[in-house]
């Protein structure tokens, strides 16, 4: 119905950049990434993984020092980030009196969205489960950075539902906020400096030095989103048979700050709470163990019915959001 209103609405209502989200978000909850369109043209944050890629093999030399390798992880970072937001805002001028520009923006939006891609990974890892230890590990290795081999029955559903709660900030609500505040400039460049994030932001002899500065600044991109998505846990779990918000409200503030990652833990903590659940604890990522604390009171030993209960209350909160952004437009 939303979608409708956006498609039917005037046309300066429809270059709002709230219904032009809206219309991303729509967009992507229904279609997601079609294998058939990135078969024939790469996906963008392909193109951008190959060029950190290309570059990081060339800057980052195994006999650097530490300062200079700093540097030049700084320099990728840089140019990767305002690239991406100056190729953003490009397009988006360039779309300027063409005749359906904000239903285009919307679509180039939408593929900088991975809320419908995060569903279907996670409910492949419980139906994995759900035949078995191997199959669900074989899932869950698409959707987490950790050793899957490393993991039990438990910590297979654990590790899913972590993906979820954390890839809802980073996939979704970080995505929204940047584009919110400056377009589909600020949309791209975010996503550049996640999948810078993603690819060199390790503690890792390699990238410690290197991805530092690209670390710190998705770490910062991401403070305010992840707050926000565990408030929209909280308040989805209003709406979602089973979950409770007060539980979910405490372990969010008690725990949060528990995670070793400055954001993951509030959406995490926030999930946690709200299903009775504990999440967090000890885990592998290449071969070294983290140990962090759990998060929660509840349960350790979950299923993939867990699995299922979580995605119940993520599409509650992706709900959540949409309502949230069409509050300016209803008014």
């Amino acid at each position: 119905m939303l979608t409708a209103m956006i498609l039917t609405s005037s046309t300066a209502a429809a270059l709002d950049p709230w219904a032009i989200l809206l219309l991303a978000l729509a967009l992507d909850a229904a279609f997601g990434d079609p294998r058939w369109l990135y078969r024939a043209v790469p996906h963008p944050v392909v193109l951008c993984g190959r060029a950190v890629a290309a570059l990081e093999r060339r800057w980052n030399g195994p006999t650097l020092a530490r300062q200079p390798r700093f540097l030049r992880g700084a320099g990728l970072t840089a140019l990767m980030v305002l690239g991406a937001g100056c190729l953003g805002w490009a397009v988006s001028g360039a779309l300027r009196g063409v005749t359906g520009n904000w239903a285009i923006e919307a679509a180039l939006a939408s593929t900088l969205i991975a809320g419908r891609g995060l569903y279907d990974g996670v409910r492949k890892v419980a139906a994995g489960l759900t035949l078995g230890l191997e199959e669900g590990r074989a899932a869950v290795g698409h959707v987490v950075g950790r050793d899957p081999d490393s993991l039990d029955g438990p910590g297979v559903a654990r590790a899913a539902i972590e993906s979820t709660a954390e890839n809802f900030s980073d996939g979704v609500v970080a995505p929204v906020f940047w584009f919110a505040l400056f377009g589909l400039g600020g949309l791209a460049a975010y996503k550049a400096l996640n999948t810078l994030d993603s690819m060199i932001g390790y503690r890792s002899s390699r990238y410690e030095a290197f991805g530092k500065a690209a670390a710190r600044l998705d770490d910062a991109a991401n403070w305010i989103p992840a707050r926000i998505s565990g408030l929209l846990f909280i308040g989805a779990s209003v709406f979602v048979p089973g979950a409770r918000a007060g539980p979910a409200w405490r372990a969010m503030w008690r725990d949060a700050r528990r995670h070793g990652s400055p954001n993951a833990g509030w959406p995490e903590a926030a999930l946690a709470g709200a299903l009775g659940f504990a999440l967090g604890g000890p885990r592998h990522y290449g071969g070294d163990r983290i140990d962090d604390r759990w998060m929660g009171n509840g349960r350790e030993n979950l299923g993939a019915r867990d699995i299922k209960r979580a995605l119940r209350l993520y599409l509650a909160a992706n709900a959540l959001l949409a309502g949230v952004i069409a509050l300016p437009i209803l008014i």
